[in-house]
This record gives C-alpha cells, structure tokens and sequence, in this order.
C-alpha cells in the first residue's frame, strides 16, 4: 500500500485548484521546481499521472480527477486532527476590494476552505477606502485591494491595466460633458479617471453613482454613459472606447496585499489566496 505524505498530496491540489505550478509555489512558500518534486513523488508513489503538463497548460488527467476528491478528504483529515491540538479555532478578518473580487471569488474561498478546514474566515467586501480604513482600526487581518493613491505598502500581487469602456452603441455627443458611471466618489479608480480628464480639459459629468461594481457595469452596458473599469472587470459586453474618442490613458492599478497576521498556519492560507491572484498579469492586462 502506498503511504502519501501530507505535503506532495497539498501540492497536488493546490497546483489542480491554481492551475499552475508558479501559483502553487508561490501560496507553498517554495519555488517551482520543489512543487515538481513534490508532485513526481506522489505520483510515484500512486504509480500513475496526476497531471498532464503542456507549456502553457496544466491539466488534470483521468486519475488526477478522480484522486482530487480523495485529496481533498486526506487534507482535511489531517487539518482536523491538527486543530484538535490547538486551543481554539483561528479566525481570519480579510476584505475584499469590490473592484478586486470578482467572479471567482466563491471558487477561490471555497478552495481556501477545503484547505484549511480549521480556518474561519470573515470575509468583508466594500470599496478599497473603506477597507483600508477598517484595516487601520484594527477590524481586519488582512485586506487585499487596489493601492490607486500609489501610497500604501503592501505585497503586490497584481499591476492591472485600466481603460475607457462602454456599450458598443454608444457614442460621444459633442459639446455635452462626458456621462460618467462610476463607484463612490471616494473610490481610487475614480479619482485617476477624473483628475485625467481635468488634465485634459475633458468636461465631465456623473450619470450614474454608486452601487457595487457589478451596478456600474450594468449601467455602462445599458448605454448611460462610460466607465474606467480594469480590463479583467469589465463587461462582457462591453468595448474599449479611450483611443477611439481622444480620452486620456489611464494609469495601471496596483492590486496590494496588506496584512498582519502573525499565525504560520493563516499566514500559509493567505499565501494561497494571493497565489490565485499572481501570475495573471498578461491576462489581465488586456490588448493593447
């Protein structure tokens, strides 16, 4: 019978979870190559592909799929049993900036979860502002956010293009002010997308406020006005306008991990967490 160790078959999964061995290495703390290890000793062990590797591509195989359930459950077992040894249970406070969390962000937790089972997690999600000042008072741990003022320490995980976007019917009418949709007036995004186009002498008004980032995209792909929106957050739906109508570029967007957590076992979650968001520069990015 083979005897799996804990850390080849976390490696195993996270690497399925990320799709990447960069991003798993990065959430383990280690470099690439030792996940490789780690991933060829399970599989060893197993007798048989856990994964199939292509230049830009990891993927499960047929027993990969069908081992990660298993997986998970030995991981699980193992974080229980552990947890039993603690005190109590660890609490993580994070937020969310609602132009960071995205669709994925269910998946993500629900990974995060399967991972550290002992972990409990308070998950905040609100404008960066208002988290960094949560962050501040000391009601969170941790706050991943966009860093627009360019002012805050933290660790980087992400440096996002930011464009012009609007519903593709929609056209500029001349001598009218630009129709804005835009989160709150204290939002970072807006503040750039508003100083630029006073620097250039572009008349602005706001037509739609507020609302959560999914509500401004929805109001830009309905043809109210256009919006700065980080490529990787923008509708389907919606195009590209910036070059077409003369609009200023804007500044790419720092995502930042701030944090003080302390504790080996949440700092390790929170690696994971931030390896899902690294690695995805070009991506992100858009096309030039």
């Amino acid at each position: 019978m083979a005897v799996l160790d804990v850390e080849s078959v976390s490696a195993f999964v996270l690497v399925a979870d990320l799709g990447s061995f960069t991003k798993a290495a990065h959430a383990l703390g280690t470099s690439q190559a030792a996940v490789s290890v780690k991933l060829k000793r399970l599989e060893d062990r197993l007798g048989y592909r856990l994964l199939e590797r292509t230049p830009r591509k990891v993927r499960l195989s047929a027993r990969g799929a069908g081992f990660l359930k298993p997986a998970r459950h030995f991981i699980a077992a193992h974080e229980q049993a552990l947890s039993g040894l603690e005190r109590g249970p660890r609490r993580l406070a994070i937020g969310f900036s609602d132009q960071v969390a995205g669709p994925g962000l269910p998946g993500l937790l629900a990974n995060l979860r399967a991972h550290d089972p002992a972990l409990l997690m308070e998950v905040r999600i609100e404008g960066s502002a208002k988290l960094l000042e949560a962050y501040d008072r000391g009601l969170l741990d941790a706050v991943i956010a966009r860093n627009s003022d360019g002012y805050r320490e933290g660790a980087l995980l992400l440096r996002e293009r930011l464009g012009w976007f609007a519903a593709p019917t929609w056209d500029r009418e001349e001598g009218l002010p630009l129709p804005l949709a835009s989160l709150t007036v204290d939002c970072g995004i807006r503040g750039l997308a508003t100083a630029a186009l006073d620097a250039a002498g572009i008349a602005w008004t706001e037509v739609f406020i507020g609302g959560g980032t999914a509500a401004v995209g929805a109001a830009v792909s309905a043809g109210l006005g256009i919006a700065p929106i980080p490529y990787s957050m923008a509708p389907a739906d919606t195009v590209e306008i910036g070059q077409a109508h003369g609009l200023p570029p804007l500044p790419d967007s720092d995502i930042i991990l701030i944090s003080a957590v302390g504790d080996p076992a949440t700092r390790a979650a929170l690696r994971t967490v931030a390896a899902s968001f690294r690695g995805g520069e070009a991506s992100r990015r858009g096309q030039g």
